[in-house]
């Protein structure tokens, strides 16, 4: 009989966060309103469109801040993002859960063996947080957050779960919603699936040139499972 692991592609999986595992993208955008809503000081007659908020989802706080506020401070910066986290923590951080069958997919993942890993825009307090209300965390063998690692789409998250789990990044596989994913995949040179329950549209992800763009995360095992059966390794394709 074949050894199950020879056939696999990848030895490790890293997972964005929000929008990828958990339902969140609705409850992030509403905060951010919120959180912008409650300051009278900031520059421009209006705020951001929405999309556009939806679709910056993914950089880290501070970032987005400067795509959407150029001109700002960094005292209005921070006060943004304390009202943001304040919002977040009394009115938002239990609006949301998994998507159906998001856990069901990471535990036949564990079971299989895979190295499994987390690289999102929270906060390491914020992420915690959620490991602890899905009940979650367990499934996965390290993680990394904005407070580790610089701002993706820089490739510092996975680098650091390379060199901590021991993975080449040709033995890793990122998946996310958002092109600051696929783009930090590619810049740490491993390979890269879009899903599209999250933040940004088919379009935009595959500009990126993702192995795929799936439907959500319950497409991935069978996606595996087809690489495992195809002749050719899928990681030229990922590096573009």
């Amino acid at each position: 009989m074949n050894d199950i692991h020879s056939a696999r592609p990848f030895r490790l999986l890293v997972f964005d966060w929000d929008g990828t595992v958990m339902d969140s993208i609705g409850a992030i955008v509403d905060c951010t309103f919120a959180a912008l809503e409650t300051l009278d000081e900031l520059p421009g007659a209006t705020l951001p469109p929405r999309e556009k908020v939806r679709h910056a989802i993914g950089m880290g706080l501070t970032e987005t801040m400067h795509e959407f506020f150029p001109g700002a401070g960094p005292d209005l910066h921070s006060r943004v993002l304390d009202r943001y986290r304040e919002q977040w923590v009394t009115v938002f951080k239990d609006r949301f859960h998994p998507f159906p069958g998001a856990e069901a997919t990471l535990r036949r993942f564990a079971e299989e063996g895979y190295l499994l890993g987390v690289a999102t825009a929270k906060s390491r307090r914020g992420l915690e947080r959620d490991f602890d209300r899905s009940g979650l965390g367990g499934l996965f063998h390290a993680s990394r957050t904005i407070d580790e690692a610089p701002s993706k789409p820089h490739p510092g998250m996975l680098h650091g779960l390379f060199d901590e789990l021991g993975v080449a990044p040709g033995e890793a596989l990122m998946v996310g919603d958002t092109s600051w994913d696929l783009e930090m995949a590619r810049n740490a040179g491993c390979a890269a699936v879009g899903v599209l329950s999250g933040a940004q549209p088919e379009p935009l992800l595959a500009a990126c040139e993702p192995l795929a763009c799936l439907p959500d995360l319950t497409a991935l095992p069978g996606f595996l499972d087809a690489l495992a059966g195809a002749e050719a390794p899928p990681h030229a394709a990922a590096r573009g």
